[in-house]
C-alpha cells in the first residue's frame, strides 16, 4: 500500500494539475474531483505575488499646489459667489460666452444657489408656513430646529386632549 503526503505530492496549484480537474467535472467523478480540491494547497504563503504593489498617489491638493490650479467649483453659495454671479451675467451681456467662460475658470461660482432667507428650509416649505409658525423659528439662518420624540409625543398628546375638549 501507497501512501501519499500533501509534501510528497507537492500540488500547490491547478496548473499542475492540468485537465484532470476539468475531466472530474465533465465526467461527472465527484470523488476524483474532491480529492484533486482537497490535494490543492489553501497556504497563499507558498505562492509570491509578481506584481509590485502600486506607489501612493498624489492627494488632490497636492496636485492642485503642483500644477498651480485654483480651489475647486463650491458646491454652495459664499458671499462671493453672487458677486461673481454678477460679473458674470454683466460680461455675458456685454462681451459674450467666451467670457463668461472665462471668468468662471478663473473665479468659479457656486453650483447651487439656496434660497436666502428662509432659515435653511426650502423656499416651498417655508412660504406654505403660517405667520406664526415663521414667528417661532429659530431666528438665525443655520440655526436647527431642536425636537425630540419625548416632546412629539407630548404635543400629541396635548393635541388630542384639546381636541377632545372642543368637540364635546
Amino acid at each position: 500500500m501507497q501512501i501519499h503526503t500533501l509534501d510528497k505530492a507537492q500540488l500547490i496549484n491547478e496548473v499542475q494539475l492540468g485537465t484532470h480537474l476539468n475531466h472530474a467535472v465533465e465526467g461527472g467523478r465527484r470523488a476524483d474531483f474532491g480529492l484533486m480540491l482537497a490535494m490543492l494547497s489553501p497556504d497563499h504563503l507558498e505562492t509570491t505575488p509578481v506584481d509590485a504593489l502600486p506607489k501612493p498617489g498624489k492627494t488632490e491638493p497636492e496636485l492642485r499646489a503642483y500644477f498651480e490650479l485654483q480651489d475647486p467649483q463650491p458646491l454652495t453659495t459664499s458671499e462671493h459667489c453672487y458677486d461673481n454671479g454678477a460679473r458674470q451675467a454683466q460680461a455675458f451681456h456685454d462681451s459674450g460666452l467666451a467670457d463668461v467662460r472665462l471668468l468662471q475658470g478663473l473665479q468659479p461660482t457656486a453650483l447651487t444657489f439656496p434660497p436666502q432667507g428662509t432659515k435653511g428650509m426650502p423656499e416651498e416649505l417655508y412660504h406654505n408656513l403660517s405667520g406664526h409658525e415663521r414667528r417661532i423659528l429659530p431666528p438665525k439662518e443655520d440655526a436647527t430646529i431642536q425636537a425630540s420624540p419625548q416632546d412629539l409625543y407630548l404635543s400629541l398628546v396635548q393635541a388630542k386632549r384639546f381636541a377632545e375638549m372642543y368637540q364635546s
